[in-house]
């Protein structure tokens, strides 16, 4: 398996993370948001990761620092399980439907980090989930792993609209971090990702 594990300890956060990214979707998250939870375990079933989450936060002060921490642990974790990156089809897209809103995410395993993020969330909050924290948390994704990714999402109720971008976002990335045994090392003409 591909496995990537990391931890980070600040003055605001102390999080862990594992993933496989050749599981089968296991997930065992506990980050003090229950719906920063859901969202998670929805990533790890949708793209059959195998996932760790452990995250003590400052949630007395808001949810700001959890959500973006998580998203740099996760991000770290998942640019070690990525290795050498040799094999990987590299790049992956998804349009997913969530009822009423559709999500579309198109990633590349680039080592160039670049988030273009496009959704009007109508609700300002998911539960204890501050819905500006989609933006922040997938930005702390990005730079952290050094992915390229597209992410827009419509649509009118805010928890199908958040949970289709975590679930698009996923499908994506297992797609892009799928073996293909016809790749020969790594699919660029430079050599390097």
């Amino acid at each position: 398996m591909r496995h990537g594990e990391q931890a980070r300890r600040t003055g605001e956060t102390d999080i862990f993370v594992s993933i496989d990214l050749d599981g089968t979707g296991e997930a065992q998250v506990d980050t003090g948001i229950g719906f920063f939870d859901h969202m998670l375990l929805s990533f790890a079933r949708h793209g059959l990761f195998d996932l760790t989450v452990k995250v003590k936060g400052d949630l007395q002060v808001d949810g700001h620092h959890t959500v973006e921490d998580t998203g740099i642990v996760l991000g770290a974790a998942i640019k070690q399980a990525l290795g050498d990156k040799k094999g990987i089809r590299r790049v992956g897209s998804c349009f997913l439907p969530m009822d009423e809103s559709l999500s579309f995410c198109a990633l590349d395993i680039s080592g160039r980090p670049f988030l273009e993020f496009e959704a009007a969330l109508p609700a300002p909050q998911c539960g204890a989930y501050a819905s500006e924290l989609c933006e922040e948390f997938f930005r702390a994704v990005v730079v952290a792993s050094g992915l390229t990714v597209h992410l827009k999402t419509t649509g009118r109720n805010t928890h199908h609209m958040i949970e289709a971008m975590y679930k698009s976002f996923a499908r994506a990335l297992r797609d892009a971090a799928a073996i293909d045994p016809r790749v020969k090392g790594v699919p660029s003409t430079k050599g390097v990702l």
